[in-house]
């Protein structure tokens, strides 16, 4: 893998990630191959529609939400990422109504590359943090 790719693979996804924050759904999914298999938040791995609806699904609920990214490394043709997406909770998440809240929902995630797209995507976020910070369960004790 040379310096040239693995810089082209940062670059997707720090221009993916300036979409997200201008609120451009379908320039933020550029980054991904049209077979792509995104695994974590469902029991299966979603395809691209699949991860257009579910990303569709968290601008609804946190409209304006940006993503922070605090570190990327890579290995090959993949790219480690941490980030920490924030907005309010305005509409429906996880089958919560939307109750106004700031959130900060942090995560970490692994991007396959192959010709400048990501073919594949491994995420872990804190979703349990998320409905504890909206009030749908108790704190850990």
């Amino acid at each position: 893998m040379t310096s040239a790719t693995l810089a082209r693979n940062e670059a997707a996804l720090h221009a993916a990630i300036e979409r997200w924050n201008a609120g451009d759904l379908e320039g933020y999914l550029g980054i991904y191959d049209d077979g792509v298999l995104l695994h974590g938040y469902t029991p299966e791995p979603m395809p691209k529609p699949a991860v257009r609806e579910f990303y569709a699904g968290v601008m609804a609920a946190f409209p304006g939400c940006r993503i922070a990214v605090h570190e990327t490394f890579s290995d090959g043709d993949r790219l480690v990422c941490r980030f920490t997406l924030t907005g309010r909770h305005e509409g429906p998440f996880l089958g919560v109504a939307g109750t106004g809240t700031e959130i900060a929902l942090p995560g970490i995630t692994i991007l396959h590359f192959r010709d400048g797209r990501c073919v594949e995507r491994w995420s872990h976020a804190d979703m349990l943090g998320v409905l504890v910070q909206v009030g749908a369960v108790p704190p850990p004790a």
